[in-house]
């Protein structure tokens, strides 16, 4: 029980970094820029795993040896619980008057009669009735049993809270996707429709549970200091017989109500700004891009990001290479401009301005290395391949041309969330310990074992002498305003 113990202290305090610093699994930029920002300490902290708490080895050795604890403590404590539940009460002592609670009177009843009685009032008690040598009876009786099947109870509930929450981790799956606004849409049919998946030990990610989402609307409220007040997607979802007959059942997703559907449960996160900008190229063409911005301000919502385009019609594919475009800076939804200087003093999209930067050349999109929607590979403009051929600030319906008669307008912005789809199969049991664990540690603390004895002799004078002892197995605090009304019964003196 010690070592079960100190494991348990160990693990509350391993997941206390999991609480104080950035997890990598959650957030792997705030990861980075907290180890730049802290030198060597944060590389330290980086190889100990303090950034991958409960992935790391430290927390799953102590996870483990928790679980062995446990298995050898609750083994032996059953079998002890087990001989308990079949053993009688006690012997009465041989002299009561020394136990913490003690009484003793006489009345002219008999002895049969005194002990018919005191079975009577201890019904519910574990008793058994005895004659003693002198010719004295006695009752011994025992109640409280119920608080070693708490203790065990929530022993073997937080074991099994181990068991599910490993499970858990191995069948589950988590992931986090952005959706447009605007009647978007996202389909749980693989892991590639995912921005960022993290798989359970034995999820391949080919066999999903198969739903759709489509993110009809969305709307936010904010206090007057910018801090949000509501988030709400409208949104419609297929699941089961829905997929095939291209039904979309409405929900209103907000934040903490998920929706729970096909064995998945669908969290709202947060949301962000698509800047919309109609690229007119010089042949007439044009193109519209969408492509959604990250938040670098979590207040005002500024955002950065970068939205790319290919020519049209250009079937050289050397030529087309030579020949895109980036449109990269930043995004504010309620402008406010120091000068040229552009930032945001608002979340809300009131009036939405962009500062921008627009490179011409080769985005390194067909190199088959992966690049990141929200910046440009810089390696490009260090190699001379993408140069910056434009800088301007744009409030929407504005526009700017570049040298070659290409024409960039900044046409507004549009809404994205994004969303979470966790899938724990263990959820419901994880639920059910949790609710054995508090419920077993309840009992456990209200419950108290406690022993009381009675004794009926025939007294010299033809009376009966009646003594009463009780005795509180654990903590005697409380058991004195239960055993007097007891004895008070037990006795009933008659003068």
């Amino acid at each position: 029980m010690r070592t079960a113990l100190t494991l348990l202290f160990l693990l509350a305090l391993g997941a206390m970094p999991g609480a104080l610093l950035p997890q990598r699994s959650l957030n792997a930029q705030k990861v980075t820029e907290h180890i730049a920002a802290n030198g060597w300490w944060g590389r330290f902290l980086d190889d100990l795993q303090f950034y991958d708490v409960y992935a790391s080895f430290w927390f799953s050795a102590v996870y483990v040896l928790l679980f062995v604890s446990l298995v050898g403590c609750l083994v032996p404590r059953m079998w002890e619980y087990f001989k308990q539940m079949r053993a009688k009460p006690v012997l009465t002592p041989r002299n009561l008057s020394r136990l913490p609670h003690h009484a003793t009177a006489d009345t002219v009843e008999d002895v049969a009669e005194v002990l018919a009685r005191a079975r009577k009032r201890l019904r519910g008690w574990r008793q058994v009735e005895r004659e003693e040598a002198d010719g004295a009876r006695s009752i011994s009786a025992e109640r409280g049993y119920l608080r070693e099947t708490g203790n065990l109870v929530f022993h073997f509930a937080l074991l099994g809270l181990l068991i599910a929450f490993a499970l858990g981790k191995m069948f589950g799956y988590e992931g986090q996707v952005i959706v447009q606004a605007n009647g978007g849409q996202f389909c749980n049919s693989g892991v590639f429709n995912y921005d960022t998946f993290r798989p359970g030990l034995r999820v391949d990610g080919t066999d999903l549970s198969p739903f759709c989402v489509k993110v009809d609307k969305f709307t936010a409220s904010y206090l007057h200091n910018g801090q949000a007040d509501k988030f709400l997607a409208d949104i419609g979802y297929q699941t089961g017989d829905d997929l095939e007959t291209n039904t979309w059942r409405p929900y209103p997703l907000q934040v903490n109500s998920p929706l729970r559907t096909a064995g998945d449960r669908v969290y709202l996160l947060g949301h962000g700004y698509t800047p919309l900008f109609t690229v007119t190229f010089p042949n007439g063409e044009t193109r519209t891009g969408a492509t959604q911005w990250r938040p670098v301000n979590t207040v005002t919502l500024a955002s950065e990001g970068a939205t790319k385009f290919d020519p049209p019609d250009t079937p050289d594919a050397e030529q087309r290479r030579r020949s895109q475009l980036a449109i990269t800076g930043l995004l504010a939804p309620t402008a406010a401009f120091r000068g040229e200087l552009l930032d945001s003093m608002f979340p809300e999209a009131r009036d939405p301005a962009v500062a921008i930067d627009v490179y011409r050349g080769d985005l390194g999109t067909d190199s088959g290395r992966g690049q990141s929607i929200f910046s440009i590979d810089q390696q490009m403009v260090t190699d001379g391949k993408l140069a910056k051929v434009a800088r301007q600030n744009l409030r929407q319906g504005e526009s700017l041309t570049l040298d070659d008669g290409t024409v960039i307008r900044f046409d507004g912005v549009r809404d994205w969330v994004s969303l979470q789809i966790s899938h724990d199969p263990t959820q419901a049991w994880v639920l059910a310990f949790s609710v054995l664990v508090i419920v077993g540690l309840a009992t456990s603390l209200s419950i108290k074992r406690r022993r009381v004895w009675v004794r009926a002799a025939p007294g010299p004078d033809g009376r009966t002498v009646i003594e009463v002892g009780g005795l509180a197995r654990t903590d005697q605090a409380g058991y004195g305003e239960e055993f007097t009304p007891l004895s008070r019964d037990l006795l009933k003196e008659d003068g």
